[in-house]
């Protein structure tokens, strides 16, 4: 569910007035989404999308959000678009909640990612990275490495009830990635959060970028790293080689890497393991059945950090740099 915020239509009417996007034809809540409340819009212009943003989302972010959206559109990157209402700004309130009127992005995102979107996504991500660079706005990582002491700390008392060990194993884990973590890499605007969900696909063509709503500044690497984990694993747990050179290579045909980058990439994707394992088992412990924030299994995470942790070098993922 990604409807926390419920809208009536005579309120959305009244929000949507100052508009140019034609007459409101009809509306329906989005069931994907975790952190927000989303609507697709239907008007006699086209369609657009109704974000909400709920309480996990700080308001002090959204022009981050919101003017990184439009940089990167005007950039030439596919991305959605935030819609002004006349000279006004992007940001407005509707049912007590910070909201945004955005463009529409024609597409999919692929269920069972195979090597050609992970080619077609390491481009569009090289891209994302290069055209963020002049970017204006800065917004720090709140959940980089700092954060997942204070994480972790809050969850380890109840790990061991989620599975015995665990808190032996995640101590040693992040001590080790607390004292070994990378920080004098290229850095810039990341998205911090491609998934395959927010990727859409029309045919075999990447048609677009969604979801920025983790976008900060970070180590371009870091972001590749996220995307190991994300598109790189099989259902059964299983490491696919194949995705993963296809991801790495379709990057650097548009920004090769660093050596240190390379070298860097093993505990990279070791803390995008953990960063997703611990805000994972953070919501698994503390939010109570049948709440609004959708929960998901930790173990999945943990289970691709135990791989990461056996793998030394780049070519540990199948690709050769040379």
């Amino acid at each position: 569910m990604a409807v926390y915020t419920d809208i009536s239509e005579a309120e959305l009417r009244a929000f949507l007035a100052p508009y140019a996007i034609g007459e409101l034809l009809s509306y329906k809540g989005i069931a994907e989404g975790v952190e927000n409340s989303n609507f697709l819009l239907h008007t006699s212009q086209g369609s657009f999308i109704l974000t909400l943003y709920e309480k996990r989302v700080e308001k002090a972010d959204l022009p981050f959000f919101l003017g990184l959206m439009e940089h990167l559109a005007q950039k030439g990157l596919s991305c959605p678009i935030p819609v002004h209402p006349g000279d006004g700004p992007a940001l407005g309130e509707l049912a007590g909640r910070p909201a945004a009127v955005i463009s529409f992005l024609e597409g999919m995102w692929p269920r069972r990612p195979m090597p050609h979107h992970c080619d077609a996504l390491g481009k569009a991500m090289a891209h994302f990275h290069l055209e963020g660079r002049d970017f204006s706005l800065k917004r720090e990582n709140a959940l980089s490495v700092s954060a997942w002491r204070p994480l972790w700390d809050s969850c380890a008392p109840q790990a061991d009830q989620v599975q015995a060990g665990l808190a032996t194993e995640i101590e040693s884990e992040l001590t080790a990635l607390e004292g070994s973590w990378p920080t004098d890499l290229p850095a810039g605007v990341i998205h911090a959060d491609l998934f395959p969900d927010n990727v859409f696909f029309l045919g075999e063509q990447l048609s677009g970028l969604i979801d920025f709503y983790f976008a900060c500044n970070d180590l371009f690497a870091y972001d590749l790293a996220i995307c190991l984990n994300a598109w790189c694993f099989e259902r059964d747990g299983s490491f696919n080689a194949t995705k993963a050179v296809a991801l790495l290579s379709g990057y650097e045909t548009v920004r090769p890497l660093e050596s240190a980058e390379m070298d860097a990439l093993p505990i990279l994707a070791r803390g995008a393991s953990l960063r997703f394992f611990l805000t994972r088992l953070y919501d698994w412990l503390t939010v109570p059945d049948g709440a609004m924030v959708v929960k998901k299994d930790p173990l999945e995470y943990l289970r691709y950090s135990r791989f990461h942790r056996t793998v030394a070098t780049v070519g540990g993922y199948g690709y050769d740099p040379s």
